[in-house]
């Protein structure tokens, strides 16, 4: 019962700035190992992403891969991937990341660079053979001492973001460039996203957008409900923390949720969610970034599980390529927005293909599902919002004729 009205009362604080929510917000999926290396050709993995229905997919460029040796670049494995994504009009975010030892005094790629200019070159470089990307990143997650050392914000912006920035702005004046791209916490030797948000405002950092990855930090933790109330941490369910910090530090700046996921159970029996619990969440944090103001995208962590226990198990598939309830609920997102009394209000979106998208939905009655009106259409990004007789406890589903599929059942709250 709190969790519910936790639950309303959350979101009835985000309605009222429906107005200034993000109309383009646009869904993406970053696995840069399986877009790489998964099975099949990468053509083949391409149009699994396409039929996947996202917007984008973000990249990761490895400056210590690509330039192992002063001078020789190999840009072999960007080409492939940046240009076949750009085939198929799907839009690459690409992250910038990895100083070669070259670069850095001999250290491990998360050191910063030292070689004065190196940096700047490689962004230079990379914008100008890439110019149909428009959006980038620099590094990740740099608030943590295992992606970032010196783990500093002033170090952060001074070496990497700004050189970055002025470097691509100079080559693609209508880039945009994500700064910050932090974790939800510092972890050890860390910074908090909190402190590294006003860090970086301090240094005069240059940036279009906010760049966050909100993942949740316990298996309780839902979109809406169960976050730190009273800390530095910034996750999805205290996603109103980002709004403000980024808007005291830069005004109306741009915010984009860069890496999102929750793992399963099974495998993951410690921070595991159940398979079905992974569905419903991926909506209602879908739902959770259309309705916030300025934030134009939000990324899913992977596409398919690792095979290692110990790394990550968020995918939509599992490790061995079966399908998880998350795979039809990233396709087809539903999720309840607001209920009172027997009405209750949903959102959903058909994501495969682009432009406005025929629907039905189903509600559970009587033993048996049963059509709710007709066939309707949603808006040209293919969401729709539609207020139904469903009090709680009610089953509701959407279902794509063109896909010929059902996404997850919904449960009234």
């Amino acid at each position: 019962m709190r969790r519910a009205l936790v639950f309303a009362v959350v979101l009835a604080a985000l309605l009222p700035a429906q107005a200034a929510a993000s109309p383009s917000i646009r869904y993406g999926i970053q696995d840069d190992a399986w877009l790489e290396f998964g099975p099949g050709t990468l053509d083949s993995r391409l149009a699994r992403l396409d039929a996947t229905g996202v917007d984008l997919v973000r990249v990761t460029l490895d400056w210590s891969v690509i330039e192992r040796t002063r001078g020789k670049a190999d840009w072999s494995r960007p080409d492939a991937l940046l240009r076949g994504l750009h085939a198929r009009a799907i839009e690459p975010v690409v992250t910038l990341y990895g100083a070669p030892r070259w670069a850095n005094g001999g250290r491990t790629l998360n050191w910063a660079p030292t070689v004065n200019g190196a940096w700047a070159s490689f962004a230079k470089r990379t914008a100008q053979r890439y110019p149909f990307v428009r959006r980038w990143l620099i590094w990740n997650e740099p608030n943590q001492r295992r992606w970032l050392r010196p783990t500093s914000p002033q170090v952060y912006t001074q070496k990497l973001l700004n050189p970055a920035y002025a470097a691509i702005h100079a080559v693609r004046r209508n880039a945009l460039v994500g700064g910050g791209v932090t974790a939800p916490r510092g972890s050890t030797g860390g910074v908090s996203p909190v402190r590294w948000i006003a860090g970086m405002r301090a240094a005069g950092a240059r940036l279009d957008a906010y760049a966050h990855n909100p993942y949740a930090l316990n298996p309780g933790e839902s979109p809406w409900s169960g976050g730190c109330g009273n800390c530095e941490t910034i996750t999805m369910s205290t996603l109103e923390r980002l709004l403000s910090h980024v808007q005291r530090a830069w005004g109306s700046k741009r915010i984009w949720l860069t890496e999102f996921g929750y793992q399963t159970n099974p495998p993951d029996q410690f921070l595991g969610v159940s398979k079905a619990t992974q569905a419903r969440y991926l909506a209602e944090a879908a739902l959770r970034a259309y309705l916030a103001p300025r934030v134009d995208m939000l990324v899913q962590y992977l596409l398919q599980d690792e095979p290692e226990l110990g790394r990550w198990q968020s995918g939509l598939f599992s490790s061995t390529g079966s399908m998880k309830p998350a795979y039809a609920a990233f396709r087809f997102p539903l999720a309840q927005r607001s209920r009172k009394g027997l009405t209750t209000t949903i959102w959903g979106q058909i994501r495969p293909r682009r432009g406005p998208q025929t629907y039905r939905l189903q509600q559970y009655r009587a033993g048996a599902w049963q059509w709710v009106g007709g066939t309707a259409r949603t808006d040209g990004a293919g969401t729709f919002t539609r207020v139904v007789r469903a009090e709680a406890g009610s089953k509701l589903r959407v279902w794509s004729p063109a896909d010929r599929n059902f996404g997850p059942t919904v449960v009234v709250r």
